[in-house]
């Protein structure tokens, strides 16, 4: 695969054949990306109808034109295959293309992603368009990446896709006797005796085995994966050496994108945030954290293939970024390990649903304004530090974010079916660690640990894929685990383990727990931790224990269960390994992971303390370290650098002592 990172790509979406009415309107566009310092676009995302307009009629000559006339202004081009939308002449003629919703019903012609990934027809078109645009660009040393169809997502539930489905089931079951044992189908008498009895869930049929739930999410999965390598599959055979991505979405619950990390040559990113919705603290964090997902899939830089320079469209508002705030969201990117920033899109849709969403170029046309000139010095400071091109972000620690175990607690049905948001609830931890400056990979349960020195896992209801015997053998080798309440509950078919809980590591954290109490939202309870002899709030979930081997390091204050354990802390092998019995206010996190940070000697990268709403993320290579400082409040904040003399990369001007950094304002620095 050819390396297209030998610098920042800085670009956005451009859609062009939205403007072939108006000739003049490209020529403009090309001296603006000039201006705008921008060096990649990515077309054809949504252009199947202005390259295929009827079935067998191709017209590429407007598509030669742009790409090479690009090329001529130093601006490469990623090439995507259009099958995000399909034009309106392949549902008429092709009604198997539109999928089938859930309740059986086949959708209308229209959206985006209505199509069928299974249907025969669709792939064949996909496969004849997909090859003429290889055979006729994948030599052309303007594309340097294929982006391949756009934020896949949604699921069909056609006669076709039942029938791959079931034979997905009994690839994976062999006999029906093995799927109804994993599925526990004698409740309720739903014990299938035929293979044509299944069909996905659906809320006017089968809805309540858990495990075919969970099945069909992970069919679903594999079937979107499947789809793509055909795509792939069609356009690298005109040359394997360029790279193929697609983009993922932020927060998107329906697919495993831990299971794309081998299809795909580099993992790119669709970011959104809120900006300005509340406090832009608890704004920066989530958005760090996926960021963080999204190098951690492959565990190599990754792309930010689209974001707004000013606003969206579909947001419940949609609000402008603030001064200051674009170029601190994008470097925010980078700090976390994007080789790029890009935008959707270059310039504004005169019509349709996004014709307000934000964009480079907005209708007015021209470059004296705001937002271009946001961009453009995003451009610049991409420019001139250069030299952070491809070092990655090295982390000590991990937190274990697994899709299926999400899904899985999702079905739950208890012991609280409101309020117990997996992502929620991960972000407490990851919030912490955030705001010491401590850099932090994710991991699903097909990951290896063993080089992390600590290791959390919030809310492990599902134990999949042997990952009791890599928490055993992580901690028995000398590694530091931390595994929150109502964890290990299920197996990978969603069986209760028998024996209690938490499962096979009862002996790994030294304890057996006995019941789960759930908090009305008007509720709480307090813990008192030994350390410091102060009372913390806890919430919707309390843990009953009984402690065996393990040291009480905290208890509940409150309740028929006062004085039982609520944090403990068990030696096993070299390492120890800790349980969370409740979900804990932030200043219990806060005092708990400071101390267990300090007591591990986690790498901080720079030994500085931190004010609220300051920042600090860190880039290196096996010579040099960057850091992101960044300040996320509306209002200027003060760091005290102490023995550190550091350079910003970008003035070369050397900073010591205390320095104070003004609004939304970034520092780019290196020791």
């Amino acid at each position: 695969m050819e390396n297209i990172f030998d610098k920042f790509l800085h670009g956005a979406d451009y859609n062009p054949e939205q403007w072939l009415d108006y000739p003049e309107i490209f020529q403009r566009d090309i001296e603006l990306m000039k201006k705008a310092h921008c060096n990649v676009m990515s077309v054809g995302i949504f252009s199947w109808a202005a390259l295929e307009p009827e079935e067998g009629v191709f017209n590429f000559e407007w598509l030669d034109k742009v790409i090479n006339t690009l090329y001529e202004n130093g601006i490469s081009t990623i090439l995507a295959t259009p099958s995000g939308a399909r034009p309106a002449w392949l549902s008429q003629k092709y009604p198997e293309v539109l999928r089938v919703s859930e309740t059986r019903v086949r959708n209308f012609h229209g959206f985006r992603h209505n199509h069928c990934y299974t249907s025969p027809v669709y792939r064949e078109k996909t496969k004849i368009l997909n090859s003429k645009l290889a055979e006729r660009y994948a030599n052309n040393p303007a594309v340097i990446m294929w982006h391949i169809s756009n934020e896949f997502g949604g699921e069909c539930h056609c006669d076709l896709c039942q029938n791959e489905f079931r034979k997905w089931l009994k690839e994976k079951y062999k006999t029906l006797d093995n799927l109804n044992k994993s599925w526990w189908t004698t409740f309720w008498s739903h014990t299938f005796n035929s293979w044509d009895q299944i069909e996905s869930p659906s809320p006017i049929g089968e809805n309540q085995v858990h495990a075919l739930n969970i099945d069909w999410k992970r069919f679903v999965t594999d079937r979107t994966i499947d789809f793509m390598k055909h795509e792939i599959n069609t356009v690298k055979k005109y040359n394997p050496n360029i790279p193929a991505t697609t983009n993922f979405m932020y927060y998107y619950e329906g697919l495993n994108y831990f299971k794309f990390k081998d299809y795909v040559d580099v993992v790119s990113y669709d970011s959104y945030p809120e900006w300005h919705s509340e406090d832009n603290i608890e704004v920066a964090y989530r958005v760090a954290a996926y960021f963080d997902i999204m190098r951690s899939i492959k565990g190599k830089p990754f792309m930010l293939m689209e974001s707004t320079p000013s606003m969206t469209n579909w947001q419940s508002v949609s609000k402008l970024k603030k001064p200051g705030m674009h170029k601190l969201s994008s470097m925010q990117a980078v700090a976390h390990g994007s080789n790029t920033v890009q935008y959707f899109q270059w310039r504004k849709s005169r019509g349709s649903s996004e014709k307000l969403h934000g964009a480079v170029v907005d209708h007015y046309g021209k470059e004296d304004n705001r937002v271009f000139n946001d961009v453009k010095e995003v451009g610049i400071t991409l420019e001139s530090i250069n030299k952070i091109i491809n070092t990655n972000v090295k982390a000590d620690v991990a937190i274990v974010y697994d899709w299926e175990n999400m899904w899985a607690l999702n079905d739950s049905q208890g012991p609280r079916n409101i309020g117990l948001n997996y992502n929620d609830i991960v972000m407490d931890y990851y919030k912490v660690l955030w705001e010491q400056g401590i850099n932090v990979d994710f991991v699903d349960m097909e990951c290896s640990i063993d080089k992390y020195k600590l290791v959390i896992a919030p809310l492990l209801y599902m134990t999949r894929n042997n990952f009791q015997d890599k928490i055993r053998d992580f901690v028995k080798n000398g590694g530091n685990f931390v595994m929150t309440y109502f964890s290990s509950i299920v197996n990978d078919t969603d069986l209760c383990y028998l024996g209690g809980f938490p499962g096979e590591l009862m002996d790994v954290f030294g304890i057996r727990s006995e019941e789960v109490d759930a908090l009305y939202e008007y509720e709480k309870n307090e813990v008192k931790l030994y350390k410091n002899n102060k009372l913390y709030n806890c919430t919707q979930i309390c843990d009953l224990i009984h402690v065996k081997e393990a040291e009480v390091l905290a208890e509940y204050n409150e309740d028929f269960y006062k004085g039982r354990a609520a944090l403990t802390k068990n030696s096993f092998g070299k390492g120890k390994a800790y349980y969370i019995c409740s979900r804990m206010e932030e200043d219990f996190n806060k005092e708990f992971f400071h101390s267990l940070v300090n007591e591990l000697e986690i790498d901080k990268k720079l030994k500085i303390n931190l004010p609220r709403g300051i920042t600090l993320s860190t880039r290196e290579n096996s010579n040099e370290k960057y850091f992101f400082l960044q300040n996320y409040l509306d209002e200027e904040k003060e760091v005290d650098f102490e023995k550190y003399t550091l350079r910003d990369v970008v003035t070369g001007k050397y900073y010591s002592g205390k320095v104070k950094l003004k609004p939304y304002e970034v520092l780019i620095l290196e020791y």
